[in-house]
């Protein structure tokens, strides 16, 4: 019988194993080249232990908790009601590009034209966009390390070389400028700043963004991407942009949308605002593998922008006092290493006092292993630092009732006084 079975099956195991790598072998290079998203993997995750009926505690996940304020919602539906259901020009509705002229004007004191903006479906497509259209193979870009998880990812895409840059907790992860200068080669082609950052939530001051675009001052042929999506989740007061200092602001692509301020994080509305030159390939880009943006999204934005901006500090506000809550609680645990963050919605502790320790069966080498830990010990989701290319770290979310971060910092408390 075993014989027959053998007979039978064998080939047909075979056959699959023979077909599984024919799959893989026929996906492409740069496919197979990409890391996957470890914030969607985790929640993802804990979406799955939820649905078993664990009480999870999602601190992985990056949008804001709050629902969009009701004038957007009430313009979208208004825009399906007056039938605004057709393609639309693919850099977005002229209406739309001419709110956020305004916006750029009124909040940031930058003059554009409607054709230097692209909306695009998301920040993220916008900075891909970016990326794409200027960094060739083997064009150096300098990022700024710990950094979002997707900016190496895009700049495999492009076929381009990332220069990381590392900042430890000690300089609240800010680059310096020498670190910036001694990065700098003859084949740097972009530098990338994130501010306020994902994933630490540092904030850099003007005076610190002033010394950075002066050492870019010296090399006239570098762009920089600056990406300003949680331009508006700040605590310091002023928020400032790179693109602001005249030496450098005709090279600078600003990348911001209404997903964080707005919490419209489902909308897939972001934009770019750059030099004629970059916004006409982006657009040239987009116009070939996504086209425009959702027609409603688009009226739903443009709402946004021209509309009240009162619930930007409503919950600006919020997050200022988790954020408050949040380091308390998690400066009362041995071992953790934390900044004080000045923006967005993370906060992003040193771990590696936990690295060799164990509880039982489990044992924490690196920041997954302590990430895996609290989710299944203490049933709370965070991302690991690796993620972020700062093995030492882990990022947890505040974009969360204070309720939630209440327990899950107790819980986390728990669970790493077990390990020994």
């Amino acid at each position: 019988m075993i014989l027959l079975i053998t007979h039978y099956f064998f080939p047909i195991f075979a056959q699959q194993i023979n077909y599984n790598r024919i799959n893989m072998n026929s996906v492409s290079q740069r496919i197979q080249a990409l890391s996957p998203s470890q914030t969607l993997a985790m929640s993802q995750k804990s979406a799955e232990l939820r649905s078993q009926g664990i009480d999870v505690i999602n601190m992985s996940v990056g949008e804001p908790d709050f629902n969009t304020p009701d004038h957007i919602k009430e313009a979208a539906k208004k825009a399906i009601d007056d039938n605004f259901t057709f393609y639309t020009p693919v850099g977005g509705y002229l209406s739309l590009r001419k709110a956020i002229c305004d916006k750029m004007k009124n909040e940031n004191g930058r003059e554009f034209t409607p054709d230097q903006i692209v909306v695009s479906n998301g920040a993220k497509q916008s900075l891909c966009n970016a990326i794409l259209s200027i960094i060739n193979p083997g064009d150096e870009v300098i990022i700024p390390t710990p950094a979002w998880v997707s900016y190496v990812e895009m700049v495999k895409l492009a076929e381009g070389v990332n220069v990381l840059v590392p900042a430890s907790v000690e300089q609240d992860f800010k680059i310096t400028p020498a670190q910036l200068e001694a990065a700098i080669t003859p084949k740097t082609k972009m530098v990338l700043l994130c501010s306020p950052s994902n994933p630490t939530g540092s904030v850099y001051t003007r005076e610190e963004l002033k010394a950075l675009a002066d050492v870019l001052a010296k090399y006239p042929e570098i762009i920089i991407l600056s990406d300003e999506i949680y331009e508006h989740i700040n605590y310091t007061g002023e928020f400032c942009s790179i693109a602001e200092f005249p030496e450098v602001a005709d090279r600078v692509v600003t990348v911001n949308g209404v997903s964080k301020a707005y919490a419209m994080t489902g909308w897939r509305i972001g934009f770019l605002a750059a030099p004629i030159w970059i916004a006409k390939a982006t657009q040239k880009l987009q116009g070939q593998y996504s086209s425009n943006p959702s027609s409603v999204a688009q009226k739903a934005a443009e709402a946004a922008y021209v509309g009240s901006q009162d619930c930007i500090e409503e919950m600006r506000k919020a997050f200022e006092r988790r954020r408050n809550l949040i380091v308390e609680l998690l400066g009362e645990i041995p071992g953790l290493r934390i900044n004080n963050p000045q923006g967005a919605f993370y906060i992003f502790p040193e771990v590696s006092a936990y690295f060799g320790k164990k509880n039982g069966d489990a044992v924490i080498k690196d920041s997954h292993d302590l990430s895996m830990y609290l989710l299944e010990e203490a049933h709370v989701a965070t991302v690991e630092g690796a993620a972020f290319c700062a093995p030492d770290y882990i990022r947890l979310s505040y974009a969360t009732s204070d309720e939630n971060i209440k327990e899950a910092v107790a819980r986390i408390k728990v669970a790493l006084a077990k390990l020994a």
